[in-house]
């Protein structure tokens, strides 16, 4: 394996942990020994816990980023609006990216942490308003139809039979 390839595999190894018990209930002897490495190894990549999971976090928003840059190849406006509404829908069948992404925003009292989010989630924000042009109402929209996505997937009701549940989601998705 290549160093970036071992890189990857541990930060997929640290989504997972990190998804599970958070930033501050993971402990890196997990996360090297599901990498299959040593603790000083992954230490030795990453240098402190804290760096590890900024690494996961930047990786979560870059994967999210890309697939909204995809799915808008070649659209704008409405019909690019709508393939990233598509897509994301489809990010949320991984629950273990959900639940580090959700994760994530509950480490954001540290402000290290919060401006990783911050800067993450604002490269959405910007990219998403310039491919569709939407004017700040609707951009709100979108992104507050997605949190609520992301709460009624982290509490697994994406095939749910709750007819509350199902309301929910038919609305969010009525007008991707």
């Amino acid at each position: 394996m290549s160093a970036e390839e071992r890189r990857e595999a541990i930060l997929e190894a640290a989504r997972g942990e990190f998804a599970s018990t958070g930033y501050h209930g993971t402990s890196t002897e997990t996360i090297a020994e599901r990498a299959g490495i040593s603790q000083p190894y992954l230490f030795r990549l990453f240098g402190t816990k804290k760096e590890l999971f900024l690494a996961s976090v930047r990786r979560c928003f870059r994967e999210t980023l890309e697939t909204f840059q995809r799915a808008a190849e070649g659209k704008r406006g409405e019909e690019a609006l709508h393939a990233m509404g598509d897509a994301y829908l489809g990010l949320l069948t991984d629950r273990s990216r959900l639940m580090a992404q959700m994760q994530a925003y509950a480490s954001c009292d540290d402000p290290e942490i919060r401006a990783v989010v911050r800067e993450g989630y604002g490269d959405l924000v910007t990219w998403t308003e310039r491919v569709s042009g939407l004017a700040p109402a609707e951009l709100s929209h979108f992104f507050a139809k997605g949190m609520l996505l992301n709460v009624v997937a982290s509490m697994d009701l994406l095939n749910s039979d709750e007819a509350w549940a199902r309301r929910l989601i038919d609305g969010c998705r009525a007008d991707t």
